[in-house]
């Protein structure tokens, strides 16, 4: 308890002075240079899980120097009487174990040199000729070896492995997240592995506790191709760990996870906000922690405290006054810095680096001169005329935009006007309202992307007929009378001549085919004739079977800028007449046509939401109508597709099947000689439609073949 007063009053009386760690003075720098010995080096080194620092000195010294330690904040502070700082620097950056920097300050002759620790951990300290050797080990104090100390700083330590069987890594992996984030996959051979995650300056540092790394694990992984945050990884063996170094670029934050055995470090890109303090997505605070604890303190010493901690230059206004007690403990420093400030009725601006703080209403009433500024420099700002070629637009409609009511772009003395035949436009206007439609101009001015829209249309149609009937005849080459008018057998079936005379039947001209049986595919005929008696009977047989298969296919394609709408036709318009209401007749036209109609919009992912619409029309004559119709196949959609993908966007399958039977009554239901006098046709027909989209956005390389 004694020690850790001791240093709390001297850290405070360090803070109390108002001048950061590790600055001396002028004076202090003519003394250091009258010193007798010099810090000449400092070295770090990790083994076995403890931290190796060696002092090197110009001169050995006679004794251990002398040190205490604090708990909170966890420091250890060593003093070196008679001597000066001879590194070129006050503040080095660690982060090895449990030590996180080290701060060498000097006063006068003396140097001390304090270590920032995550927490409290015993140390021991032992000469080595011109060196010092202090050791951190987070298990119980013990004496340093020699050896192992020059060992350790000497980088002779060789990997160990694992102490326990089953605690290794099986693989590592890389891959990139869907936001664009990398992810470093472990996989663990026993999920129980003891992980700590770091972070050592600009990297991230994974040490798997008691694990062993395969040999073939053991490399450096350049990511950069992925596009990710992270440049590149190393694994490697380090003692009993296995020691996972991730070097990221840019701005970013990382999130780990473990499920089962497999251990998930995911970096994502962080977009700098200039109004926040600390830069992350991951809650209001996520400043590094500190503790502070100080009773009826100026306002302006914590301030100072916190720019020393943060780095941040701070500028605090002449009427921020007072003093406050504070005891904060583990607190993120951002969150820290709102406490302060709203304890006092503080507020801040901040810009870059620098944190400007006052009291609100003096920060609000400086932002209302400042507008209050701005808006009559505005109005009394010269103006300027500046000519604006627009290239793919139509400089009338930026006129119209410019022109209307509802616009800000243009200030209350701004004017426009539009040359169609150059196609500009020219703006009369303040600096800034033009330098702000110079950028508008050059956002909206750029080529649109074409996109080819390429439609095939299917139509397949298969018809099957079959025919089977047998048909008896009976005839008579005489005529004769009833009630006086003459009659010709069989006249019906024979027809008559170019006289009008029936014709006679004969049994050549059966066969061939003069008569009025049929001579097609599948048919027979037999005529049983008696020449005296005049009379004959003839008997057809017909089987007939058709089978037909036909395809049609359309291909319309159309090439047409993001976000308008084409369209494309092939057909015919067919003509016919039309009754007016004054009795005379007018010709007019019916379109049938096979159209493609399309509208594309280009997605930000670079998909396609296309609004399409296409009709296949195919006139139908009838001869009891003068007005043709149209029949008609129209599809009308809205769909997204990949770039260059097909889909098929609608389709029609029709079927249909017929039985026809024709028969002479009685007879031709009687079974087995039924058929001699009946006739039966069954018809089967199949139709299908299918529609295939496939848009494709139009690069340089890309044609329509």
């Amino acid at each position: 308890m004694k020690k850790k007063r001791i240093g709390m009053l001297l850290l405070a009386a360090m803070f109390a002075t108002g001048a950061p760690l590790g600055v001396a003075s002028a004076q202090d720098g003519v003394q250091a240079q009258a010193a007798a010995n010099q810090i000449e080096g400092l070295e770090v080194a990790e083994h076995g899980g403890a931290v190796y620092l060696r002092i090197t000195l110009r001169e050995p010294l006679a004794q251990v120097p002398a040190s205490f330690s604090v708990s909170n904040p966890a420091r250890i502070a060593l003093d070196f009487p008679g001597t000066a700082n001879a590194l070129g620097r006050t503040v080095q950056n660690i982060e090895r174990g449990e030590l996180r920097s080290a701060n060498i300050v000097q006063a006068g002759d003396r140097t001390r040199l304090v270590l920032n620790l995550v927490r409290v951990v015993p140390h021991d300290i032992r000469l080595q000729g011109r060196d010092v050797i202090v050791a951190l080990t987070p298990a119980a104090a013990q004496t340093i070896d020699a050896g192992v100390a020059a060992q350790a700083l000497g980088n002779f330590a060789a990997p160990r492995e694992a102490a326990a069987s089953g605690q290794g890594v099986r693989d590592i992996q890389f891959r990139r997240g869907t936001n664009g984030e990398g992810r470093v996959v472990v996989d663990l051979a026993n999920p129980d592995t003891g992980i700590d995650i770091r972070q050592q300056g600009g990297k991230l540092v994974v040490d798997l506790i008691g694990a062993a790394l395969p040999e073939h694990l053991r490399r450096r992984a350049d990511v950069t191709d992925f596009g990710t945050p992270v440049t590149y990884f190393t694994a490697q063996q380090q003692g009993g760990n296995v020691r996972l170094v991730v070097t990221p670029n840019g701005m970013w934050e990382h999130n780990a996870y473990q499920s089962d055995n497999q251990f998930v470090l995911e970096l994502k890109r962080v977009v700098e906000d200039p109004n926040k303090l600390v830069q992350g997505s991951r809650g209001k605070y996520q400043g590094e922690k500190l503790s502070l604890n100080f009773q009826n303190i100026d306002v302006r010493s914590v301030l100072q405290v916190i720019a020393d901690f943060t780095d941040f230059n701070i500028i605090t206004s002449d009427s921020v006054q007072g003093n406050l007690t504070l005891r904060l403990k583990d607190v993120p420093w951002d969150q820290a810095l709102d406490i302060i400030l709203q304890a006092k009725g503080l507020d801040m601006r901040k810009n870059g680096n620098v944190i400007w703080i006052a009291p609100s209403d003096e920060l609000a009433a400086r932002e209302k001169l400042q507008l209050e500024a701005q808006a009559q420099i505005g109005d009394l700002e010269p103006l300027s005329t500046e000519s604006f070629q627009i290239n793919y637009h139509k400089a009338k409609e930026i006129f119209d935009f410019l022109k209307s009511k509802d616009q800000t772009m243009l200030s209350k003395r701004g004017s426009v006007v539009v040359d169609e035949r150059s196609n500009k436009v020219f703006v009369t206007d303040v600096g800034s309202r033009l330098e702000a439609l110079r950028k508008l101009v050059n956002e909206i001015d750029v080529a649109p992307r074409q996109v080819l829209i390429e439609a095939r249309i299917v139509e397949a149609s298969k018809t099957f007929t079959r025919d089977l009937g047998v048909r008896l005849g009976f005839g008579s080459r005489g005529v004769a009378s009833l009630d006086g008018a003459r009659v010709g057998f069989g006249e019906s079936s024979f027809g008559e001549d170019a006289r009008g005379d029936p014709i006679a039947f004969t049994p050549g001209g059966a066969q061939s085919g003069t008569g009025y049986l049929p001579n097609g595919f599948g048919s027979m005929a037999l005529s049983i004739f008696n020449s005296r008696a005049t009379r004959f009977l003839n008997l057809e047989v017909q089987a007939l079977e058709s089978d037909g298969r036909g395809r049609t296919v359309s291909s319309p394609r159309v090439l047409t800028a993001n976000q308008v709408e084409a369209s494309i036709e092939q057909g015919t318009e067919i003509p016919y007449q039309e009754a007016t209401s004054s009795g005379a007749t007018n010709v007019e036209f019916k379109k049938a046509v096979l159209a493609l109609k399309v509208k594309p919009q280009i997605t930000p992912d670079g998909r396609l939401q296309l609004s399409i619409e296409v009709n296949k029309d195919r006139p139908v004559f009838d001869p009891r109508f003068s007005v043709p119709s149209i029949e008609t196949k129209n599809i009308k959609s809205e769909v997204l597709i990949e770039n260059g993908g097909t889909v098929v966007i609608g389709g029609i399958y029709e079927e249909v099947e017929g039985d026809n039977v024709a028969r002479v009554p009685v007879l031709g239901e009687l079974p087995l000689v039924g058929g001699l006098f009946r006739s039966t046709e069954r018809t089967s027909d199949r139709k299908e439609l299918l529609v295939f989209i496939t848009p494709r956005i139009v690069s340089e390389a890309l044609t329509l073949r």
